[in-house]
């Protein structure tokens, strides 16, 4: 970095240097060139006003009349001398020491009395430069009858010029001087500081630490080459973080799931096969924000889960395109290879008409289906116009994944969710050796509830093309089974918990999705201690309290938020002394708004929170704190370390996974989780509150014990529930699903061998 300096500073000043050289030069030319014309245009003058005045006096032979007026001519600056002389040459006034300087002279003489006219010149005479002026004295017929000589002192001019190139020289040293602190400064500033800050992130992730990459504001020049790096330092911590958790799992004898061994595991289970993966929501979005398109990442512990594994595999994840800047990114066939900082597989984007996306998701998927699965007493809402975007929809995707499978031999198809029951059997009857899996986020009601769907039989026919159904809990697998054996012609094996229809098999078994959970050394150092986080929290907020509850939730009529208020109304109101010192935070993120009940529901919720808050006014001091709009990842990770305790009282939910999370983020161990017993993570995590939502008054009482519940029995509660969210986590749910779904395959082509073999012996 010194020679880079060194090599700069110089090649800037030489640089400067020949520019100010060239400029300075032409600069004092000029000069020199306009004060020797200045000296020759005054002594002309005067020689020839000297010539023209001693006419008279000269043939007049008046000497000392000539005398007075030479003694007056000599006070002109730098004037050395002025002599008068006859036609012959003979001096007849001539000032002291004149005639040492007059070596130069006759030619000069000579020819201004011979061509009679005035001529000078600059002569050297001995060291000294001179400029001499001869005019002639001409009588009334012209003729020259003598002649002026006027000496200047020339020598000035060549002092003037050395003069200022001295001035120029010093104003370089001064110019140098300043180049090479503004070069120090602006290297220090835009290359040896980033440089030095790269150097230390990269140290950092040598030595094992996760550290955070510079902001490209701090890298100047050098953010383009920081931002290439990131990725490759990204997946050499990744690459370190998988080993150490591997090795210390090996240590401690256990096997917990983590990203790189989810990516291997499937990897050797698909055994070439590549994966596709279906869903409704991308993992990337495009969109134009300010004339500039922006990528973002949807939150999903879909994404966490699913990544790693179409990364080993490099396989095709087909979504539908919803960025409004999501067209202009794709290739000819609506592809992609994301992340876009590190491509590892392809996103098909398909594309929706408006029409298509309010039937199809909005209509029939969010009013049928959402309310028909979750027991939250709102009608289901079913027009036969949504049915026909649904169908139309499902084509389309399915038309998409096969273009996308075409030559596969052995493909692998994972589905998600409810906005995809018709897309199995459409895959299955058109693709019959592909290995197709639909995973049901949501709960599968009992049979007299699903039977309200005019189209049951077709929705259960679709999904029976998967070889693998997957739902949250064992509860919701029966109440499928129970439906299907109700509804359809069908050989239900309750034992193997599996359906045959029209001779395919297939099973249906409870994968719990789950959370990542991160080791205490990898997760994001804060700095600060929960109280610390909580007291700048509150800050930002503009509230002073003591305790602190969050809820966090899409404003869903399913979430019970409203009776999760009104506990928190009761529980103020049997425990007056929590007035003015506890505050609950409902994070809500605005979801559907375009359905009419949702916009209902989320009015709902904020004339409630304002109802209560009017009930208990005092001072600044809120009961609840409705913030009704999105928070990212990380702002939701605070209001988790922050709270004392987190409220899940969803009315009916297939997982929960905000109940997942709260535990996860409690690394010091501390909060309390309050949980609804209708959802699935009550089956898992036991040493939550399980509350009734419907009950109020019992809900406002676990408020109560989770507050007041003593140190040693929290710690005892959490650590257990993050010992299950770690062993059971989000890596682990994906293992499974596509791992068993590839052992159904592979025993499904070992039976089919051995009844071929069988055949063959008994012929």
């Amino acid at each position: 970095m010194k020679i880079l300096s060194l090599r700069l500073i110089v090649a800037l000043i030489i640089g400067v240097t020949l520019v100010s050289l060239a400029s300075s030069w032409f600069e004092l030319r000029t000069t020199k060139d306009a004060l020797r014309r200045e000296l020759e245009s005054k002594a002309e003058t005067l020689g020839q006003s000297l010539a023209a005045a001693a006419e008279g006096p000269l043939q007049a032979g008046d000497t000392a009349r000539l005398e007075l007026m030479v003694r007056r001519s000599t006070n002109d600056a730098h004037m050395l001398g002025i002599g008068i002389y006859d036609r012959d040459g003979t001096s007849l006034v001539v000032t002291p020491g004149l005639g040492s300087l007059l070596s130069g002279a006759p030619k000069l003489m000579t020819d201004a009395l011979h061509g009679n006219r005035t001529v000078s010149g600059f002569v050297r005479s001995g060291l000294k430069r001179t400029h001499m002026v001869v005019a002639p004295i001409r009588a009334i017929d012209n003729k020259a009858i003598g002649e002026v000589i006027v000496v200047h002192d020339a020598t000035y001019i060549r002092t003037e010029i050395f003069r200022a190139w001295s001035r120029f020289f010093l104003r370089m040293a001064v110019q140098v001087l300043v180049i090479a602190i503004i070069t120090l400064v602006v290297l220090r500033w835009s290359l040896t500081g980033p440089i030095a800050r790269i150097s230390q992130w990269m140290k950092a992730l040598r030595t094992g630490r996760h550290a955070v990459q510079p902001r490209a504001q701090d890298l100047n020049l050098l953010s383009p080459f920081a931002n290439e790096l990131a990725p490759l330092a990204e997946s050499m911590w990744q690459a370190r973080a998988a080993a150490e958790t591997e090795a210390r799992l090996r240590n401690i004898n256990e096997s917990l799931w983590t990203a790189q061994r989810l990516a291997d595991h499937v990897r050797n289970r698909l055994n070439g096969s590549n994966l596709f993966v279906v869903s409704n929501r991308e993992p990337y979005r495009h969109i134009r924000q300010d004339q500039k398109v922006k990528v973002t990442i949807p939150p999903s512990g879909l994404v966490t889960a699913i990544e790693p594994i179409l990364r080993a595999c490099r396989g095709t994840w087909v979504a539908h395109g919803s960025g409004n800047a999501d067209a202009e990114t794709v290739d000819t066939h609506d592809r992609l290879q994301v992340p876009p900082d590190d491509p590892r597989y392809t996103l098909r984007r398909v594309w929706l008409s408006s029409e298509e996306e309010d039937g199809y998701y909005n209509g029939f998927s969010n009013e049928g289906l959402w309310p028909l699965c979750h027991i939250a007493h709102t009608r289901p809402t079913f027009r036969a116009s949504d049915w026909e975007y649904y169908n139309r929809v499902n084509q389309k995707f399915a038309n998409a994944l096969v273009e996308e499978i075409a030559g596969e031999d052995h493909p692998v198809v994972l589905i998600q969710d409810y906005h995809f029951a018709l897309l199995p059997r459409l895959i299955k009857d058109r693709l019959p050796h592909a290995r197709v899996a639909i995973f049901w986020h949501i709960p599968w009601p009992n049979a007299e509830s699903f039977s309200i769907c005019p189209w049951q039989r077709e929705l259960l026919d679709g999904l029976l093309g998967a070889d693998l159904i997957g739902f949250h809990t064992q509860a919701h697998c029966n109440n499928f089974l129970n439906t299907v054996h109700n509804v359809l012609e069908a050989k239900v094996d309750w034992e193997h918990f599996s359906i045959e229809r029209n001779q395919h098999r297939s099973s249906i078994l409870p994968f719990p999705i789950s959370v990542e959970l991160l080791d205490d050394h990898s997760l994001a150092q804060t700095g600060m201690t929960a109280e610390e986080e909580r007291s700048a929290l509150l800050q930002e907020l503009g509230i002073e309290v003591t305790y602190l509850g969050v809820g966090v939730d899409r404003v869903d009529y399913t979430k019970g938020i409203l009776e999760r208020f009104q506990a928190v109304e009761s529980f103020l109101e049997r425990y007056p002394k929590y007035q003015g010192k506890f505050t609950f935070i409902q994070i809500g993120a605005p979801t559907r708004s375009r359905i009419k009940r949702y916009a209902d529901f989320q009015a709902e919720v904020k004339a409630e929170a304002e109802r209560i808050n009017e009930r208990f006014k005092r001072g600044k001091w809120k009961a609840i704190v409705f913030q009704n709009r999105e928070h990212t990842h990380e702002e939701v990770q605070r209001y988790y370390r922050a709270a004392h305790l987190c409220m899940v009282t969803s009315l009916h939910d297939g997982m929960n996974l905000v109940a997942k999370e709260y535990v996860a983020a409690r690394q010091d161990e501390r909060g309390v989780l309050i949980l609804s017993r209708f959802t699935g993570a009550a089956r898992e995590l036991h040493d939550a509150i399980i509350v009734n939502p419907y009950d109020i008054e019992s809900t406002a009482e676990a408020i109560a014990h989770a507050l007041e519940m003593n140190v040693s029995e929290m710690v005892d509660r959490m650590r257990r529930m993050r010992r299950s969210v770690r062993e059971r986590n989000i890596y682990w749910w994906a293992a499974t699903l596509i791992g068993e779904l590839c052992e159904l395959r592979l025993k499904k082509a070992y039976t089919n061998v051995s009844v071929i073999g069988r055949a063959q012996v008994e012929r």
